[in-house]
């Protein structure tokens, strides 16, 4: 049976990581973030069908998604629900190759997450650019 520490001494323990010291590994980072966008798409796809229930609707029940969608708090929900979707896609054919056992080494998924993270803000604004353009907001 192990002895009780002396009185006023602490026990000898390793301590705790905490967030000072402790450095997420990208890997971790983006298997919550592939379950957070997941999780996302849920409430996306509930957008997704409003809008095609307002477009069979009429024009009454458009005008209202319109407004809501058209709002900086809607384009704001909208950005998300693009970044969420191309995160997961982009995530998923990672997981893809992994399937097919490449990419497992810790450098290379360390390196394909990184690109993940990269090739989804950039795909993200590039998809957000050409939409503005097409709609003649920007020049």
């Amino acid at each position: 049976m192990p002895e009780a520490p002396a009185k006023g001494r602490a026990a000898a323990r390793p301590l705790a990581p905490h967030l000072q010291i402790y450095r997420w590994p990208i890997t971790m980072g983006t298997s919550i973030l592939h379950r957070i966008t997941g999780v996302g798409l849920t409430g996306g796809t509930l957008l997704l069908a409003w809008w095609l229930y307002a477009a069979s609707d009429g024009p009454e029940s458009y005008a209202v998604f319109e407004s809501v969608a058209g709002h900086w708090f809607g384009q704001l929900v909208l950005f998300g629900f693009t970044l969420a979707l191309v995160y997961h896609a982009f995530n998923g054919v990672r997981h893809l190759f992994w399937d097919a056992g490449l990419g497992f080494d810790l450098k290379s998924a360390n390196r394909s997450g990184l690109i993940v993270y990269g090739a989804t803000l950039v795909t993200t604004l590039f998809i957000w650019i050409a939409a503005y353009q097409s709609m003649g907001t920007w020049q």
